[in-house]
């Protein structure tokens, strides 16, 4: 389902951006809120976004929720609390002790720190949520190589649907890890000798290469996203070669050097030219802890079929979830280090006008990409949100620490201090961030 298609205008990647925060920012919030009221910090306020009220109700437990006009960011405003920062030390005059328990400040220091980790956390349990709901949804390829749905090609298809490759070019092909070895072990060539179990019989058949240069997903804020190309396109001739596979296409980008590439994709049974510009882009290895620069038009390879999936169990899904979640935090945590190295361009860094794109672009591919973007967007605030800088949860934490080592808790002098030096930081990396935006292609 092409959402953004549907709705139409570039000011729909700023909507789902808003959308995709808003439920981000919500889930976070929550976490401070929940945690806070189990271990008996009352909460005032629930905001969704910043600035003037546009609505709002107070529960039977005194907290009021609200919906601001900047949707932005939001904030749980504890009792005690001079303001929605919730650093201070100094309570509110005029509070009773067991109010002073139900404070932020007056609360033990487990308390208080669990409240500021759930934040973060609720980001992390959110990612995975979203990652277990997807692989749940989609389902997994079945344990033997089977042929789900066909892709239209120019070429005729000789596959069926529910047809199991038993083997490639000779090569056996008796699970996903042998049939993903026999697909990279294919020659560049127009056809492969493809044995197949179909109807309770083995059968040979000559099939069109498996990997031809078609479109299996267009990376957001890529110059094929721009160009509006889409999945299921077949790229036909690339800078006038004719190509056979999706590694031809690849070499021909490759050497390009940026310079523009003109192209011819078939689609829907009929032909067009298009020239696209590749960008330069830091991509991951393959073992997932270092980069390496390319030129890329931002295609993704695929078969000339879907594979046949099945549903996998809770136990299973639970744990793919949680490996897709770790190679997730492995690579932010390489492309950070990397970047900072100088190793990497910081035009890997976006900023609000990015992550608007991003959305956007994830919303034009569908739903399930639009929701893996906000897995990834989540767990990228809530490590955000770690990082030891005062006015961010990791700096409260940091204050924690320092109570719970040396006894007592910083002064409200140093706290003033840091939480203007941690704001300035704060800022002019969302400035720098911002100036990638506008200054990066």
């Amino acid at each position: 389902m092409d959402i953004l298609g549907m709705l139409g205008g570039g000011v729909w990647s700023a909507v789902f951006f808003v959308i995709a925060l808003s439920i981000i920012v919500a889930i976070h919030e929550y976490g401070h809120y929940i945690v806070g009221r189990w271990s008996g910090i009352h909460a005032e306020v629930f905001s969704l976004g910043f600035g003037p009220v546009l609505a709002s109700r107070t529960d039977k437990r005194g907290t009021k929720w609200q919906i601001a006009a900047i949707p932005f960011g939001g904030y749980v405003k504890f009792l005690g609390d001079a303001d929605a920062s919730s650093v201070t030390n100094e309570l509110r005059p005029g509070l009773s002790a067991e109010e002073k328990r139900h404070t932020m400040a007056g609360a033990p220091l487990w308390a208080r720190t669990a409240t500021v980790a759930a934040g973060p956390a609720a980001n992390f349990i959110l990612t995975f949520a979203v990652l277990l709901g997807l692989i749940l949804t989609m389902g997994i390829a079945q344990d033997e190589p089977t042929v789900g749905k066909l892709k239209p090609i120019p070429q005729e298809q000789t596959l069926r649907e529910g047809d199991v490759i038993l083997s490639l070019n000779g090569q056996p092909t008796p699970d996903s890890e042998a049939f993903a070895a026999a697909i990279k072990a294919l020659p560049g060539t127009s056809s492969v000798a493809a044995t197949v179990r179909r109807d309770g019989q083995d059968v040979v058949l000559d099939t069109p290469n498996l990997q031809p240069a078609l479109v299996s997903s267009v990376q957001v804020k890529s110059a094929a996203v721009d160009a509006g190309l889409r999945a299921g396109d077949v790229i036909l001739r690339a800078d006038g070669r004719d190509l056979v596979t999706f590694t031809d296409l690849q070499n021909v980008v490759f050497n390009s050097e940026g310079k523009p590439v003109p192209l011819t994709v078939w689609r829907d049974g009929s032909t067009f030219d298009v020239t696209l510009t590749p960008r330069r882009r830091d991509v991951p290895t393959e073992d997932g802890v270092g980069f390496e620069t390319k030129w890329l038009l931002g295609l993704t390879s695929g078969l000339t079929f879907d594979m046949a999936t099945r549903n996998p169990g809770v136990v299973e899904a639970l744990g793919l979830s949680a490996r897709q979640m770790g190679d997730m935090v492995v690579t932010t945590f390489s492309g950070l280090w990397h970047m900072v190295a100088g190793r990497i361009s910081t035009c890997n860094m976006s900023g609000v006008i990015g992550m608007a794109e991003v959305m956007g672009d994830a919303a034009k591919q569908g739903l399930s990409t639009f929701f893996t973007m906000l897995a990834v967007l989540s767990l990228g605030v809530g490590i955000l949100n770690l990082f030891p800088i005062p006015v961010l949860d990791g700096g409260h934490l940091v204050f924690h620490a320092w109570e719970a080592v040396t006894g007592k808790p910083p002064s409200d002098g140093a706290l003033r201090g840091l939480m203007t030096v941690g704001l300035t930081l704060l800022l002019s990396l969302m400035a720098f961030a911002l100036l990638m935006d506008v200054t990066c292609v």
